[in-house]
C-alpha cells in the first residue's frame, strides 16, 4: 500500500490540515501550538490516497543528550482525521504506524507523551503503538438536551443555590478590555497560590491576551461581577461543537458563596447559545475522584475516559537516560517520561515547564 508522510512547520499548510479534519479543536490549530515555550511545534501528516491523519506534538531537547523527545500542547489535541477514527481499516493502522515511529527516528526522538481528546476516539488508532493509560473519567453536560432537562439533572441543591445566586443582580459579562484581562490573571495567580499548585499551571498575562486573539481563536472570557468587583472568571475555549471551561478563577473574597456555581450554568447557557452540543467539565487533578471532580459532578454525572498516550521509541537511549538520571524506576511513580521527574540528580537551568506528569494535567 502507498502512502507518504510529511513534517509541516508553517502556519498556511498546519491550518490546511485541520480545517480539513472531521472534527477539531484549538488545541489542534497552529496558533495555539506557537504559543508554547517547551520546545518546536511540528504536525506529522500521514497520506494514503485521499485519507490523511493530522498529529500535532511538541519537540523537545533532553537535555545533555543528543535526543530529543516529544509532547503535547497543555489540553486535549492527540491525532485527527479527514475520516472517522473508527472507521480506519487495520492496514492503514499498521502503515501508519510504520511511518509515525520513522519519522520519530528521522527527528532523533526517543518517546512521546500526549493527553488524548476524550471525544475523538484517537485510541483506536493509538493503541498498538505503546501504551493506552486510562486516566479516570471526565464529566460533560449534554447540551443537545433541553434546558430543563440539562437542569434536572442537576445536584436539587446545586439549582437552588444557582437560582439563589441569579437573583443577587450579579453582573455577568465577556471580556472586552486588557485591563479586565489582567484583572483576571491576577485572581488567577491567587487561585493557583491557594492550591499550591505545580509551576506548569502559571502562565503570564500575555498568554491569556493570546488565547484571546480574535484573528485566531474563538474563545471568550466571562467575568462575574458584584459591582465594581471581579467575583470570578474562565477563559472558555469553543470549537464546533464543544465549549469547555479552560482556566477559571474565583476571588478568596468571595468563596464562600461559591459563585462559580453560577458561572458554570452560565457557561452551559453560552454554550447553548452558540449551537455547542457539549459542554466538557473536565475530571478531578490527575483523573482522581476528589473534591474538583465531586464540584463538577454536580452539573452532570455524564462521563467518558480519560486517556493517555505513552510510547518509547527507542527502549535503550530512553533506559539510559532513566538510569543517568538516578530516579527511583518503581513501578508505582506516576510519570512520564520518567528521565525528566523532579527528583532527578541534575536539572536543566530554565525557567520553561520541561516535566510532563500523568497526576497533574486535569
Amino acid at each position: 500500500m502507498s502512502y507518504r508522510s510529511i513534517t509541516i512547520r508553517n502556519r498556511k499548510d498546519w491550518d490546511e490540515y485541520i480545517n480539513r479534519s472531521c472534527a477539531h479543536e484549538g488545541f489542534h490549530t497552529w496558533y495555539y501550538h506557537s504559543l508554547n515555550t517547551e520546545g518546536e511545534p511540528l504536525l506529522f501528516v500521514y497520506e494514503e490516497k485521499e485519507l490523511f491523519i493530522a498529529l500535532p506534538v511538541i519537540k523537545r531537547k533532553i537535555e545533555s543528550s543528543e535526543y530529543f523527545d516529544m509532547t503535547c500542547v497543555y489540553g486535549y489535541s492527540g491525532p485527527i482525521s479527514n475520516i472517522i477514527l473508527t472507521s480506519l481499516p487495520a492496514s492503514t493502522t499498521m502503515q501508519f504506524k510504520a511511518a509515525f515511529t520513522n519519522f520519530m527516528r528521522e527527528e532523533s526522538t526517543i518517546c512521546i507523551f500526549s493527553r488524548l481528546h476524550p471525544f475523538l476516539n484517537q485510541h483506536h488508532l493509538l493503541e498498538n503503538i505503546g501504551g493506552i493509560t486510562d486516566n479516570g473519567t471526565t464529566l460533560y453536560v449534554d447540551l443537545s438536551v433541553t434546558v430543563e432537562e440539562q437542569q434536572s439533572r442537576y445536584d436539587k441543591r446545586l439549582g437552588r443555590q444557582i437560582r439563589s445566586l441569579r437573583r443577587m443582580g450579579f453582573v455577568i459579562k465577556e471580556a472586552d478590555t486588557v485591563q479586565e484581562i489582567e484583572d483576571f490573571a491576577e485572581m488567577y495567580y491567587k487561585n493557583m497560590d491557594r492550591l499550591n499548585a505545580s509551576s506548569n499551571y502559571y502562565f503570564d498575562v500575555q498568554h491569556f491576551i493570546n488565547l484571546l486573539n480574535e484573528e485566531y481563536m474563538k474563545n471568550k472570557l466571562i467575568l462575574i461581577y458584584d459591582g465594581p468587583n471581579l467575583m470570578c472568571g474562565a477563559l472558555i475555549l469553543l470549537s464546533d461543537n464543544i465549549v469547555r471551561n479552560h482556566l477559571s478563577a474565583t476571588s478568596p473574597d468571595y468563596l464562600n458563596i461559591s459563585p462559580s456555581k453560577l458561572l458554570t450554568d452560565e457557561i452551559s447557557m453560552i454554550g447553548r447559545r452558540l449551537g455547542k452540543k457539549i459542554f466538557h467539565l473536565g475530571g478531578g487533578v490527575g483523573g482522581k475522584e476528589d473534591s474538583l471532580f465531586n464540584f463538577k459532578k454536580l452539573f452532570s454525572n455524564l462521563q467518558v475516559k480519560d486517556r493517555i498516550w505513552c510510547y518509547i521509541n527507542d527502549e535503550p537511549a530512553y533506559n539510559d537516560l532513566v538510569l543517568r538520571s538516578g530516579v527511583d524506576t518503581n513501578p508505582e511513580i506516576k510519570f512520564f517520561p520518567l528521565y525528566r521527574h523532579p527528583n532527578r540528580k541534575t536539572q536543566a537551568a530554565t525557567s520553561e515547564p520541561e516535566t510532563t506528569t500523568i497526576e497533574n494535567l486535569n
